[in-house]
């Protein structure tokens, strides 16, 4: 007994340790979205939906069983006029009589069957139709979701690395700050030089206030677009560095592209179907419909509530027929829907046309972007090493006095701004990657 609880309590551990995942490398992060995250639930749902309407859709077409229990009570019965000379009486005279018992009571089991109808085929084939249409937009929000992972995953990241920044850039002011004070202490300084440092140590202050802060808010971001709980705590288990190499694909821009099989395409042409469908629908409106039926009634008439008595009698009946609805005018309103119908299928046509030409646009659009994004952050990462090298610089004659102050500040200043470049051109080439593997249909 004792080893059952000890495996079942290992067992429950383990659950419950996989349900609470908290680490995550970017590949886990949107495998684990792909599962959980609330869009992809509902595009679930939308599917589990359209299977639920292809079988409501199919079950109009197989055999339908109801069953009718119907039951009269007269509080008054109505009254007949006979002519009494019926019973003995004088011609041109009636006798009021009542007929049938005061309760009654039929019970009916009607079976029916659908023999034919065009609009259940087509309505059928719009069913399974729409179900490819649910499945094209769990595809598409797989891609969307996959983007939103991939920029809040990235996201954490760069604010963590502008973080270390600036505590790297504040802790080097202190020191400057703290040695100038000293040499002005000394008299080998000017009150202004610290003065001015204090003031470039306030600003990389704040700025490092303000970005802890939203830190707080870029996790937040990932937990929403990974489906978790807000405030859960997350481990991000891949490096900055990770994330370079992981963006850094110089052969995607040459990758293959089949605009048939991209899912904004696919979508398009599934939509075209649907109306091709709608137009055969409205014409099938026009054909003839067959019904067959059979069923088995019972009734019983009693003056009294007696129906369940054993003694009570009951009549049966049966029924067989058949139904044969034909349409034949209809003021030219089933001219007019399919009408209708054929206008959006040119609609959709013209659309489908469109997403073609705009993919491959879109495909052009996102290889340049991506190679630009590729060649601004070569650019970007050697003039922020040309920044910090002129930095150095100006530290090193600011404390030997042969560099002002302002010298040193404008070369604080433009590195920072390089090093602000910098994040901004790994951000611009981690949306401009996930754009082109969008464009290119890549999962």
């Amino acid at each position: 007994m004792k080893i059952k609880l000890l495996l079942f309590t290992i067992l429950w551990s383990a659950i419950i340790s996989a349900q609470e995942k908290t680490d995550f490398t970017l590949q886990e992060a949107i495998d684990y979205a792909l599962e959980n995250a609330y869009a992809i639930q509902t595009a679930s749902n939308n599917i589990e939906l359209a299977d639920e309407k292809v079988w409501e859709t199919t079950a109009i077409g197989l055999p339908q069983i109801n069953g009718n229990v119907d039951y009269q009570n007269f509080l008054k019965q109505q009254v007949q006029l006979i002519p009494s000379e019926f019973n003995g009486g004088d011609p041109g005279e009636f006798i009021p009589v009542v007929f049938g018992t005061k309760q009654n009571m039929n019970a009916t089991v009607t079976l029916s069957q659908l023999l034919f109808d065009g609009s259940y085929i087509v309505g059928l084939q719009s069913a399974k139709t729409f179900k490819k249409i649910s499945e094209s937009g769990k595809v598409k929000t797989e891609f969307a979701v996959k983007q939103a992972v991939v920029n809040a995953y990235s996201n954490v990241l760069l604010v963590e690395e502008r973080i270390l920044i600036l505590e790297k850039n504040k802790l080097i002011l202190e020191q400057n700050l703290d040695q100038t004070n000293k040499l002005v202490l000394n008299g080998f300084g000017e009150e202004q030089d610290a003065e001015q440092q204090q003031l470039t140590l306030s600003a990389i202050d704040n700025e490092l206030n303000r970005t802890s802060r939203y830190r707080v808010t870029a996790y937040k971001l990932l937990n929403i677009s990974l489906g978790i709980e807000v405030d859960a705590q997350v481990q991000l288990t891949n490096s900055f560095d990770d994330l370079l190499l992981e963006n850094l694909d110089l052969g995607l821009a040459q990758t293959n592209f089949d605009i048939t099989t991209h899912i904004d395409y696919l979508i398009a042409e599934n939509n075209k179907t649907s109306q091709e469908l709608l137009v055969r629908f409205e014409k099938s409106k026009a054909l003839p419909s067959l019904n067959a039926f059979v069923n088995y009634g019972s009734a019983a008439n009693n003056q009294n509530f007696d129906f369940f008595q054993n003694d009570q009698k009951w009549y049966g009946s049966s029924l067989l027929g058949v139904s044969l609805n034909i349409p034949i005018f209809s003021s030219l309103q089933r001219s007019s829907r399919t009408q209708q119908a054929k206008l959006n299928l040119q609609i959709a046509e013209r659309e489908l046309t469109e997403t073609e030409q705009k993919l491959k646009i879109d495909d052009q659009d996102a290889r340049t972007d991506y190679q630009f994004a590729i060649d601004n952050f070569q650019n970007s990462k050697e003039d922020l090493e040309l920044a910090e090298r002129i930095e150095k610089k100006e530290n090193i004659k600011f404390f030997e006095g042969i560099s002002s102050s302002f010298d040193l500040t404008s070369a604080q200043n433009q590195l920072y701004s390089k090093q602000q470049n910098y994040l901004e051109s790994i951000q611009y080439l981690i949306n401009s990657k996930t754009t082109l593997e969008n464009a290119l249909n890549i999962k």
